[in-house]
């Protein structure tokens, strides 16, 4: 087992036999889930939010620029309604 600390801003360093062997980068992000009182387990993330494309389908009418400033002027000024 390996042991890190709590620096006074709250951060922890992982040591560099875990960091190798998960091979994290810095700035690297990670996701937390709690599964304990007092653990948790780490899992990076990965991927792009590009891997998400053609993912979602669209079976709605298509609209125009205008037709979409219009609605956005509507809703600014109050004026935007569920039936429009």
């Amino acid at each position: 087992m390996k042991t890190t600390a709590t620096t006074e801003k709250g951060e922890k360093a992982t040591p560099p036999v875990v960091r190798k062997k998960i091979a994290r980068k810095p700035q690297e992000r990670t996701d937390l889930s709690q599964v304990g009182q007092s653990e948790f387990v780490s899992k990076a993330r990965t991927g792009s939010i590009m891997d998400l494309e053609g993912s979602i389908r669209w079976t709605g009418k298509s609209v125009t620029i205008e037709e979409m400033n219009e609605t956005i002027a509507k809703g600014w000024a109050g004026l935007l309604t569920f039936e429009d």
